[in-house]
């Protein structure tokens, strides 16, 4: 999730090679960020890293794996002040956790993003912690609006976000993918099977959001409900609808639903 926000970030321009630095594990990943022009690469974080990135840094990005933030918190602990904003994507990792783990008066975000920021289209979330200012939002949300869409919510709905946006683009990939195999089914070549699926998902997501031309927005957001749409596409004893029967009978919405609390559930035990 790092490097894609890191390319997302120098994709839109909000920041450039020169004023990023990072601390790698692996030397894979540092190859790939040199490939990219980032200069500033440390150590692992808990072996000098993270107290690199923090000499170097005032805006800090947590990207390592919930398993691994226990021991990066603690070396980077000693580096931070109320200097510092922090910024972690660590699924199921609470804010209480990290602030008592960085200190008095450091100030802490946590951001749930997911990978299509790595192409601007990201759908993120953050919850702000108590020392966090006004201008600590107003970069944050700078930040991930560079990389897509972005919207502030109370940390108790983060777990949520994380098994429907977070988790959501594998869920979509899934689809895409069993969409196109119906589609090799019916007599398409593979390729062009995959096309067509692909820009159906990324052209019906659009329409959602109301760039249809039309006045349904049902919300502050300008956002049309999905259900409006599904029925402007199915008429009465049509190919669509029966598509959708078959659809419902299999309890495709049902296994959505499920996937999406499961997620939830398990970033909420990964935390606990």
């Amino acid at each position: 999730m790092g490097e894609a926000l890191i390319r997302g970030f120098l994709r839109s321009k909000v920041s450039s090679p020169g004023r990023i630095c990072v601390s790698v594990r692996d030397v894979e990943r540092q190859d790939a960020l040199e490939r990219i022009g980032i200069g500033s690469i440390f150590g692992d974080a808990t072996d000098g890293g993270s107290k690199e990135v923090a000499q170097f840094s005032s805006v800090i990005l947590l990207c390592t794996k919930p398993q691994a933030m226990t021991e990066v918190l603690q070396s980077l602990a000693p580096h931070v002040t109320s200097e510092h904003l922090v910024i972690s994507v660590a699924a199921g990792i609470t804010l209480q956790t990290l602030e008592s783990a960085l200190g008095e008066g450091v100030r802490v975000v946590r951001v749930m993003p997911n990978t299509p920021a790595l192409v601007q289209c990201g759908a993120s979330a953050y919850a702000l912690g108590k020392n966090v200012t006004a201008r600590d939002a107003d970069i944050v949300d700078l930040l991930l609006s560079s990389v897509g869409f972005c919207i502030a919510v109370e940390e108790k709905q983060l777990d949520a976000v994380t098994g429907l946006s977070g988790s959501g683009p594998a869920y979509v990939y899934l689809m895409i993918e069993a969409m196109a195999d119906g589609g090799v089914m019916a007599g398409l070549p593979r390729e062009t099977a995959l096309a067509l699926a692909a820009k159906t998902v990324a052209g019906a997501a659009q329409m959602v959001f109301g760039d249809d031309g039309g006045s349904n927005s049902s919300s502050a957001l300008g956002m049309v409900h999905p259900g409006v749409l599904k029925d402007r596409v199915a008429s009465p004893a049509g190919t669509t609808i029966a598509g959708l029967a078959e659809l419902e009978s299999s309890g495709v919405r049902g296994a959505f639903i499920r996937a999406v609390s499961r997620a939830a559930q398990r970033a909420k035990e990964i935390g606990s």
